[in-house]
């Protein structure tokens, strides 16, 4: 037991023992070094790519839209109004015209002749009034020497009663017979388009015909027939009364602004099968852009949002608890954050809470976002395209 102890040095022992001291303390350093700043290096995720953009602030117009059929403010099918041979057509199918141009002439000669009987018999009855009424003067004469009697007297003043009456008949007839001889000229009643001519020149037009010469419409102005459902009808009438209520009407495809105008009327009733009421646009139509039968797309201007915090509608996204958007912070760093959104068209979307003017959201990219993710914003054209 002594020689084995006397064998060791302790002063090797002590060098040893320090320097396995050291060894440790120094591992141990590198070890916290490696556990602070190695591996949070490595676990830092890259930026996410999107396209961003600012919340503004605008005036944004509300339009209620919908479906329309347009309509001629008024047709007229003319007629004739008297019985003749068609003697000519005085339009061109299709032409323009003004209310009281002539469009056709009936033979007038029949009728000429009816007015000229007329005449006539008037220039009788009044020279036998005349004679009639000198009789009667001289029968008063004779009444008064006793030499007529009262009878006779009151009998030729029957006879001159009886002629004015005759007189005043004769005129009657020769206004009748005037009015027939104006309905030989076919008059345009409004302005508007011909349509087809639907009976030649050379034949005998009559009052009762089943076909009608031609189809007057009036296309300048026009109307517009279309429908919105009940809900909207409590803001259009509000609109009614603040003043006139803009209209615009667009092509089929919705893509060409075809006429201006304004909201004419609200039916008086709404259809409860569907749940809609009608309504009705006029537009001067000056350019004839519009047509009766055509479908056309109509924008009817309610009210408008003054001061309003817009975004693109893309920008907008649906989760479990409702709408929401992505609100890239000052550090870079995106939040979900909840909001009141109302889509006006494919381009503005206003948001009535949650969202302030000046804010940047995200608008391509979004299926990549977490809660605090950094971001790195590009333009739009070097982006990647993503459904958000």
């Amino acid at each position: 037991m002594g020689a084995s102890t006397k064998g060791r040095n302790p002063r090797r022992m002590v060098f040893a023992l320090a320097g396995l001291a050291v060894v440790i303390v120094v591992a141990g350093v590198a070890v916290f070094r490696l556990t602070k700043s190695g591996p949070a290096h490595a676990a830092a995720p890259p930026s996410v790519p999107v396209v961003a953009t600012e919340a503004g602030r605008h005036d944004v117009p509300i339009y209620y839209d919908a479906l329309g059929t347009v309509m001629a403010l008024n047709t007229v099918a003319i007629r004739a109004q008297v019985t003749g041979q068609l003697v000519s057509i005085d339009f061109r199918q299709g032409q323009d015209v003004k209310k009281g141009d002539v469009l056709a002439k009936i033979d007038p000669a029949p009728f000429k002749a009816t007015l000229d009987q007329a005449t006539a018999k008037k220039s009788q009855d009044q020279a036998t009034l005349i004679d009639a009424e000198k009789d009667l003067v001289r029968f008063r004469t004779l009444v008064v020497k006793d030499a007529e009697t009262q009878q006779n007297v009151d009998s030729q003043q029957a006879k001159v009663d009886q002629t004015k009456a005759m007189i005043d008949a004769d005129q009657a007839a020769i206004e009748a017979a005037q009015t027939q001889l104006d309905y030989t000229a076919i008059t345009a009643p409004i302005d508007g388009v011909v349509g087809f001519r639907q009976i030649d020149i050379g034949n005998i037009i009559h009052t009762t015909d089943a076909n009608p010469l031609t189809v007057l419409t009036q296309i300048k102005p026009c109307v517009a027939i279309f429908t919105l459902p009940q809900d909207d009808l409590g803001p259009v009438r509000e609109a009614m009364l603040r003043g006139r209520v803009e209209v615009l009407a667009y092509d089929q495809n919705d893509s060409i602004q075809l006429a201006q105008g304004h909201l004419l009327l609200i039916d008086n009733q709404i259809d409860q099968s569907t749940s809609t009421i009608r309504m009705k646009a006029e537009f001067p139509n000056q350019d004839e852009r519009l047509w009766p039968g055509e479908f056309v797309h109509i924008r009817m201007l309610v009210t408008t949002r003054k001061d309003a915090v817009t975004i693109p509608p893309v920008a907008v996204q649906r989760g479990p608890d409702g709408l929401y958007v992505w609100v890239i912070k000052p550090n870079n760093t995106v939040e979900q954050r909840p909001v009141d959104a109302q889509t006006v068209d494919d381009k503005t979307a206003i948001v009535s809470k949650g969202l302030a003017a000046g804010e940047q959201v995200v608008v391509d990219g979004q299926s990549r976002l977490d809660q605090g993710v950094h971001v790195n914003i590009r333009p739009a054209s070097t982006a990647p395209q993503e459904a958000g």
